[in-house]
């Protein structure tokens, strides 16, 4: 395009409301990589997000009153699901009951050969959130009565969490993201695991059905 600018406005915008509009989380994710050279063929994309937000202008997150306060957490990977730099994109969601509260679709720094390894990591990325919306909710007096389950559908990642012995072949991962397990010692979080086909979190990797 020769001038950008209009596309870096309505990406701007997308980006901004997916503070609210976490459907449209992943496909802004994708066209927001392109902002420095955008071509038309990503245009048309963002005018096509455009559209779908006109005829889905009524869907929103709903927050029932009578609802419980209990966290509920969701962690899942596009493992090297770039087709230009093969990194992976982590995602995660908390809600609040049945209501998401926060949630995250972020592409990974670099390059990872072991799905394991950033499956562990978005884990971690995901434990931090909650543990802080936990402190949160114990300020304002809602304590967690038991402790959060964080589903993942990565039965590695799941098993080096809960094995307090360091095996040789994950000495590879960072030291900071066993933050996890300790949270886990300590009853903060649970592991249960989590078949794909139920997996929510995997709405930010993959393309809502209505931008089709």
């Amino acid at each position: 395009m020769p001038d950008p600018t209009l596309y870096r406005r309505l990406v701007g915008s997308l980006i901004y409301l997916t503070t609210t509009r976490l459907d449209i989380s992943y496909i802004v994710h994708q066209v927001s990589q392109f902002m420095s050279s955008p071509r038309h063929l990503h245009f048309a994309v963002v005018r096509r997000i455009i559209r779908y937000l006109k005829i889905s202008s009524t869907h929103g997150l709903f927050f029932p009153k009578t609802s419980s306060l209990q966290l509920m957490a969701y962690s899942d990977v596009d493992w090297v699901g770039c087709p230009d730099t093969r990194r992976s994109t982590t995602d995660w969601c908390i809600s609040l009951s049945d209501t998401l509260i926060s949630w995250k679709c972020k592409k990974q720094y670099r390059v990872s050969k072991s799905s394991t390894k950033v499956e562990y990591r978005s884990m971690s990325y995901a434990c931090a959130e909650f543990v802080w919306l936990c402190s949160l909710l114990d300020q304002l007096g809602f304590s967690q009565p038991t402790s959060t389950r964080l589903h993942a559908d990565n039965t590695s990642a799941i098993q080096i969490v809960a094995n307090p012995v360091f095996h040789e072949r994950i000495k590879h991962i960072e030291v900071n993201c066993h933050y996890i397990r300790e949270a886990m010692t300590n009853n903060v979080i649970s592991l249960p695991y989590i078949s794909t086909d139920l997996q929510v979190a995997d709405i930010f990797t993959k393309v809502t059905k209505g931008l089709l």
